[in-house]
């Protein structure tokens, strides 16, 4: 695939993914391209589907083997869990905690905040509980 069919592929996935336009995630994906595949910003369709509480969308691009851990960004985004969990998106926790989302990975390459720490922060009770239930724990935020 060249680089223009790429770029112009990864940030419509991005965009398809983030708006929960499933028939236009489900398309990209049919072309070839990865779902790791980052647009030119550098966000990723299960980024930008997390962030959404898109839950149908991040069901699809883990189905097609997106890594539930992988970070987004460059330093101004995280993984996809942080992002679901910071929106109180308690369904799409649920299905990347089951798909392998690690519930005490920090954002910023381990240095920033983890799930928990977000759900905390914006008052998500019930987003906390599962992921607690999923074994996070409480600990040193930096700020």
């Amino acid at each position: 695939m060249n680089r223009r069919r790429w770029k112009k592929l990864s940030g419509r996935l991005t965009l398809a993914a983030g708006t929960g336009d499933h028939a236009g995630v489900r398309e990209v994906l049919r072309s070839g391209l990865h779902p790791d595949t980052a647009d030119a910003e550098g966000t990723t369709a299960l980024y930008a589907a997390s962030v959404h509480g898109a839950t149908d969308s991040v069901r699809r691009l883990l189905a097609a083997g997106a890594s539930p851990d992988r970070e987004s960004g460059h330093g101004t985004e995280g993984t996809p869990l942080c992002a679901a969990a910071c929106w109180g998106h308690t369904e799409t926790v649920r299905v990347l905690l089951a798909h392998g989302a690690d519930p005490d990975l920090r954002e910023d390459h381990g240095t920033g905040w983890s799930p928990l720490d977000w759900a905390e922060r914006g008052s998500h009770t019930e987003t906390a509980a599962v992921l607690r239930a999923a074994g996070a724990r409480p600990g040193d935020r930096t700020e």
